[in-house]
């Protein structure tokens, strides 16, 4: 009886130190249950080899991409030993990147790894606010509704804490923004932040919002994104709280409802013209974000743009991949094109009519991983967005319930207990060290091929597995001219003088 209660109270003392330490949100809340997921992901490894599954078969990330986003946010040995145990040669469209007989000796010991955009964004359009993106990798769009609060400040505090741009997301800019992370702030079809009282989009309340945050750089229009193109977002009810419904100008405990198009416009043309007058207004860089599907429209809008009268500063495309908290499966398995058959296709149209060299072009589409961000470069990106990668440095487990409102981890939930694990201090660090990482990582994979910034990629150092032991460039894969990246020979000095200049002054 005496080792009863000694057990019990052993147990009385765990669930309280598992409830009030910060480190771990599934432990918070979930106190001593939460033990056991740690202990079975410890022996997962060695479960998994003998019974269930491998290190790359889980869906929608591996367990090795899992295992390395958390080794990374931690801090932790994020080295694998014994050799790859990848089929390198019959894994269909695995990756393979092209490195140098004589690889670059820059340092990449900064505990910052800088890598800032090469294109000044609103630069080729004068814009009063134009300015270089501080960092090549930035966080997507992840709006406060979906995500919670606790999420949201730990997204911002990180961004501040790498210089990394924060995506508001459509559901507009709300006090967990304010953290010190610089703000894209998103406008979808609901017009959330600058809404009027009929859903329409009201210019006086734009200019208000810009006004009252100077940490917003840009302004990001969605036309779509990849999980569920062509379809409005969705916030059920039972995450709509007053304080989502205040910020969002819609009414508290009713489903929110984004329609699947604007209003403000209906085509290219007026879709530009929206673009000028957000611009006119703010000063500030202004672009697009969009799925793809139907190519005529991005032809016409690289038509539109080739006169210089009107213009886009960045264009942001997500590949049907990407991620969402909710939507049809039809739609997210179905609708619009992966990333690298979205992108190829758009930054041809674009590059076409020489344009490609101004735009800045934005991916996104679980590109959060060194070899996938620099597919990404190679095709033509100037920068990459991460969304569920950065999730799992805050602490999701990609249980998947994210449309629930029922999120172990508070990560995507408005419930106040689950939220309550997710300590936003502690989590932001981990976020920093996942973006330092993988910018790292970039950066010696860049020096491996013989280049110092990832914008100078060029679609032939990148090849993909066919899956038959045949191997094809991307260059000739996706159909680009010899040399459409990197540019001109005067450009990629300035982008060797920025990379010079940053190592410099790291060094220092």
């Amino acid at each position: 009886m005496t080792w009863l209660w000694i057990i019990l109270g052993f147990l009385a003392l765990l669930a309280v130190f598992d409830i009030f330490q910060k480190k771990h949100a599934i432990l918070r809340n979930f106190p001593i249950l939460g033990h056991f997921r740690y202990i079975l992901e410890a022996i997962g490894p060695e479960l998994r080899q003998y019974i269930v599954t491998d290190n790359d078969e889980e869906r929608p990330f591996t367990r090795d991409q899992r295992r390395w986003v958390y080794a990374t946010s931690k801090k932790q040995n994020d080295y694998f030993g014994f050799g790859t145990d990848n089929d390198l040669e019959q894994t269909p469209n695995y990756i393979f990147i092209k490195h140098s007989p004589f690889p670059l000796n820059l340092p990449v010991d900064s505990p910052h790894y800088r890598i800032p955009c090469a294109k000044v964004l609103g630069g080729h359009r004068n814009r009063p606010k134009a300015v270089r993106m501080p960092s090549a990798v930035n966080l997507s769009a992840m709006s406060f509704g979906s995500l919670s609060s606790a999420a949201v400040e730990a997204i911002n505090q990180g961004c501040a804490l790498t210089g990394a741009w924060h995506n508001t997301g459509e559901g507009g800019i709300s006090r967990h923004h304010l953290h010190g992370g610089e703000l894209v702030w998103q406008i979808g079809t609901g017009y959330f932040g600058c809404r009027n009282k009929a859903g329409g989009f009201d210019l006086e309340r734009f200019r208000s919002v810009v006004q009252q945050h100077p940490q917003v750089r840009a302004i990001e229009i969605k036309l779509s994104q990849g999980a569920k193109a062509g379809l409005g977002g969705v916030v059920l009810a039972k995450k709509v709280t007053p304080e989502i419904a205040a910020i969002r100008g819609i009414e508290a405990g009713k489903d929110c409802l984004s329609p699947p198009a604007h209003t403000a416009f209906s085509d290219a043309d007026s879709l530009l013209d929206f673009a000028e007058l957000l611009a006119e207004t703010s000063g500030l860089p202004v672009g697009i974000k969009s799925a793809v599907g139907q190519i005529p429209f991005w032809t016409q809008l690289a038509d539109l743009m080739k006169s210089g009268t009107r213009g886009l500063d960045f264009i942001t495309i997500d590949g049907g991949e990407g991620g969402t908290g909710a939507a049809p499966l039809v739609f997210s398995d179905h609708v619009a094109l992966p990333f690298k058959q979205a992108f190829s296709r758009v930054f041809l149209q674009f590059a076409e009519q020489d344009l490609h060299k101004d735009v800045v072009f934005i991916g996104s589409g679980k590109l959060g991983f060194p070899e996938s961000a620099l597919v990404g470069f190679a095709l033509g990106c100037d920068a990459v967005n991460v969304g569920r990668e950065a999730m799992l440095s805050i602490g999701c487990i990609q249980a998947q319930r994210c449309h629930t409102g029922h999120c172990p981890a508070g990560v995507a939930t408005q419930n106040q207990w689950l939220m309550r694990g997710l300590d936003p201090d502690h989590k932001s660090v981990r976020l920093a060290n996942y973006i330092k990482v993988l910018r790292k990582e970039i950066l010696r994979v860049c020096h491996a091929a013989g280049i110092p910034h990832p914008c100078l990629m060029d679609s032939h150092q990148v090849e993909i597995s066919d899956g038959h032991l045949g191997l094809r460039s991307l260059e000739a894969i996706y159909g680009y001219p010899a040399h459409v990246r990197p540019g001109s020979a005067e450009w990629i000095e300035q982008v060797h003088s920025l990379m010079v200049k940053i190592t410099k002054s790291q060094a220092a």
